[in-house]
């Protein structure tokens, strides 16, 4: 149950930073050959990433090296499904392979056994 209650705070940390972020990128430049959205897109990108760094403090784990370390790789896995889902990239099969090492390494990172 605690890695499941983990796994789906990392899934909502990586919704609110990728998302915030992104919304802060439409907020100044927009998508490709368009003009950046305004300050409602930027406001609502910081109140994202703002979030993030709460979400994150509710991770059953207390160090927060080793939170933030794994996070790394749910993020890298999460940026590329957010840009396939949000601006239709296409990744190739090394964007793939990356993503699923990252995730590799995130799950050894935070759930492999240790003998405390």
């Amino acid at each position: 149950m605690l890695i499941a209650r983990s796994v789906a705070l990392f899934v909502l940390a990586a919704l609110c930073e990728i998302g915030g972020a992104w919304l802060v990128w439409q907020g100044v430049r927009g998508g490709a050959g368009e003009a950046g959205r305004g300050w409602l897109w930027i406001g609502a990108g910081v109140v994202a990433l703002g979030a993030y760094g709460f979400v994150a403090t509710l991770q059953p784990e207390g160090d927060f090296g080793r939170i933030l370390a794994a996070y790394g790789g749910v993020f890298v896995a999460g940026s590329i499904l957010w840009a396939m889902a949000a601006d239709g990239y296409r990744p190739d099969r090394f964007d793939v392979a990356g993503a699923l090492i990252c995730l590799a390494g995130m799950a050894v990172i935070m759930y492999a056994p240790r003998g405390r």
